[in-house]
């Protein structure tokens, strides 16, 4: 990325965006705009089929209904945990692909819920209301505890098939609740080889022209039959044209557009540099370890992919805040917000100077960012020691109402968070110990050796040592972790378990610093970006998008390629490309049956192509879908120049990679010989 023009003006000028920008609510979307710039009428009815076909899984990925049987469109990189935990030395699903022979062979993905919105309706006042005037630890509390309650009244006596989620938008300006329809079996269907979904491997991610066939199916279940799905998106054998208009309906994770600049110089300093230092060492131990043995590249694949995905889009965020005049311009944004403040007194009165508690907030976030990630948010990507932090929390939160409790064990949460612990899943000891080893190592190197809770959490070993030792746990043994589970607080406290033994023992301090982080950082912080959406509110209204939030969203664009270094990049590729591509070494090698089907396939079919509505992560999956609602496409990636899309857009060169859905329905056609499939999808 060269630079970072003013990315349209964006929200850094809060005003109604002038490009094909904007992560737009379903209850806010910017209708006229879209009939005004491509001439297609959306209307309700448009956009209800389309939001009752979306759907988001508990991956962290997006999908869509595409046939009345509650099939599932996604990526292949949303559903490979799923094979993986399904994979047996024997039988590896990740790297040969998997493909239902009836509907009976489907097979469940463990920990996986489909989720898919039913309703919106605002909550601010209650939210608000609960935390007037209080501060720090105090208003997270009350907070917190406000939205527990509306979750838990929205969906009572509902809560087997429906779950309530409040979300909080616009930096805290708003508060949504969103009613799902809730679907806690989801099988596999249909997934192809790991080396046809991953063609190019890392470093084709985040590039075009590509050559990836990354989609998958899963399907929905009930009661053990397929979900029926009428309101399902229609399925296209074509690709849409050049210049087409197409819409991205699915749930873009996390961005920072809102953000001040003092925060985003943190992010810049502090955050970014460290998490990508770290995401760094640890891929190298994960090479380490994979290329001991085939066996260690197969159990390792998935964490390795997601290390090295994220460390790819870190890197390529920190690049666009580093870009020269980025924080600049966003502290000229920030300040025409506090003069348009200024300029009327009654508001001012009422809004104060956030900007000023924000900067100040900063010193206290630095001061606890190391502790904080490493006793309470660094995820070590350990599953033993996620079950076991899991059920010693719940043991404790589930004692008391459900109000007082952490977010993660209210009464809303606790259905997907048991089925995470109760569905039965591999657990492979030595990629656990790498894990363990990897996490204590680093809490010791940047907390320092003397540091208290080092102390702690060590005592005398070393990382290798106390490694070696928690990963004796029984937890991998989904039995035990039920007996754990349905005994509560006493069949906890009265464990042998090592790592149930050894969160016992540090969750104290893990607690401690997760408090003084909300009274310190978390409260002052959310109660002055409160009042700064007041502001934009009172000067812009609606005109402006909330960040993402892992929540349905829906954007607008056309099929465009785009120019780098005055070279035109063409929208789409062919199949003739992948064949000119291939060189028969990893990571640009063909699948066996691939190497067979040339010739088999129309090489003039639609490949990839790209457009440049505005996604981040969590957009994986979502459907691509034309004017008339029917999917085109399902996005899987976007270009190294979207990389800072976490902190704007920038029309000219920022664009959204799909898989065709013609390219789909040529391959399950000809090359997997998957006719029932493509007949289900073609049904209206």
């Amino acid at each position: 990325m060269n630079k970072i023009p003013l990315f349209a003006l964006l929200v850094l000028l809060a005003r109604v965006a002038a490009a094909d920008e904007g992560m737009w609510t379903f209850d806010n979307f910017p209708a006229a705009t879209v009939k005004e710039k491509y001439g297609v009428p959306i209307d309700r009815a448009w956009l209800d089929r389309a939001r009752g076909a979306a759907v988001r899984l508990s991956s962290g990925c997006s999908a869509s209904l595409v046939s009345g049987d509650g099939l599932v469109l996604t990526n292949h990189h949303c559903v490979r945990d799923c094979a993986q935990s399904l994979s047996t030395p024997a039988a590896d699903y990740v790297k040969n692909g998997f493909a239902a022979a009836s509907r009976a062979d489907e097979r469940l993905c463990p920990g996986m819920q489909a989720e898919i919105l039913t309703a919106i309706a605002d909550v601010t006042e209650r939210v608000t209301a609960a935390a007037a005037g209080k501060t720090g630890g105090e208003f997270v509390e009350a907070r917190d505890a406000a939205i527990a309650t509306i979750e838990k009244e929205g969906c009572s006596g509902r809560e087997a098939k429906f779950r309530c989620q409040v979300v909080t938008l616009y930096q805290g300006g708003r508060y949504s609740l969103y009613t799902y329809r809730k679907y806690a079996d989801v099988r596999l269907a249909f997934a192809p080889e790991l080396q046809t979904a991953f063609f190019g491997g890392d470093p084709d991610n985040f590039n075009f022209p590509r050559y990836d066939l990354d989609f998958s199916f899963v399907r929905l279940y009930e009661s053990g039959r397929p979900v029926a799905s009428p309101a399902h998106l229609r399925w296209s054998d074509a690709p849409p044209a050049e210049g087409e208009p197409v819409f991205v309906i699915g749930n873009p994770g996390s961005t920072q557009r809102l953000l001040t600049a003092d925060q985003l110089e943190t992010v810049r300093d502090l955050a970014l540099p460290e998490t990508i230092i770290m995401f760094s060492e640890l891929r190298g131990r994960l090479i380490r370890f994979s290329e001991e043995s085939s066996e260690h590249a197969r159990i390792a694949d998935d964490t390795l992919f997601t290390i090295e995905n994220s460390l790819k889009a870190y890197r390529g965020e920190l690049k666009a805040l580093v870009a020269p005049n980025f924080i600049a311009t966003k502290r000229e944004a920030d300040q025409r917000l506090k003069s348009a403040v200024g300029a009327d007194p009654k508001l001012a009165a009422s809004i104060g100077d956030p900007w000023a508690e924000i900067a100040a907030a900063q010193a206290d976030r630095k001061a606890l960012y190391m502790r904080y990630t490493y006793l309470e948010s660094f995820s070590a990507r350990s599953d033993l020691l996620g079950y076991a932090r899991s059920l010693v929390r719940a043991a404790a939160e589930r004692a008391k109402p459900n109000g007082e409790r952490l977010p993660d064990y209210t009464d809303s949460r606790l259905p997907l968070l048991e089925k995470r612990l109760l569905d039965e899943s591999p657990v492979y000891p030595e990629l656990e110990q790498l894990l363990l080893e990897f996490w204590l190592s680093k809490l010791r190197e940047n907390l320092t050796a003397d540091a208290p809770a080092t102390r702690l959490f060590l005592g005398k070993e070393s990382p290798e040592k106390l490694a070696a030792a928690l990963v004796q746990s029984k937890l991998g043994n989904v039995t035990f972790r039920k007996t754990l589970w349905d005994g509560g607080q006493s069949a906890v406290e009265s464990s042998t378990d090592p790592l149930i033994k050894f969160v016992l023992a540090t969750d104290a301090a893990s607690r401690e610093v997760r408090k003084e982080y909300e009274a310190r950082v978390e409260g002052p912080t959310v109660r002055a970006l409160e009042r700064i959406a007041r502001a934009r509110f009172a000067a812009y209204g609606t005109s402006i998008y909330p960040d993402a939030t892992f929540t349905l969203r829906i954007t607008y664009g056309k099929v465009a390629g785009w120019t780098v270094n005055g070279v035109a990049v063409p929208p789409f590729t062919y199949f003739k490309g992948l064949w000119e591509r291939a060189t028969g070494e990893p990571p640009f090698d063909l699948a066996p049956r691939w190497v067979a089907a040339r010739g088999k396939v129309d090489d003039t079919t639609a490949f990839d192509l790209v457009s440049d509505n505005d996604i981040v992560g969590g957009n994986s999956g979502s459907p691509l879908v034309d004017a008339k609602g029917r999917v085109v496409g399902a996005v899987f990636d976007g270009n190294i120049e979207s990389l800072g899309g976490a902190f704007g857009f920038d029309e000219p060169v920022n664009r959204t990679v799909s898989v065709s859905t013609a390219a789909i329905t040529e391959a399950l056609k000809k090359v997997y010989l998957q006719d029932a499939l493509v007949q289900e999808l073609r049904r209206p």
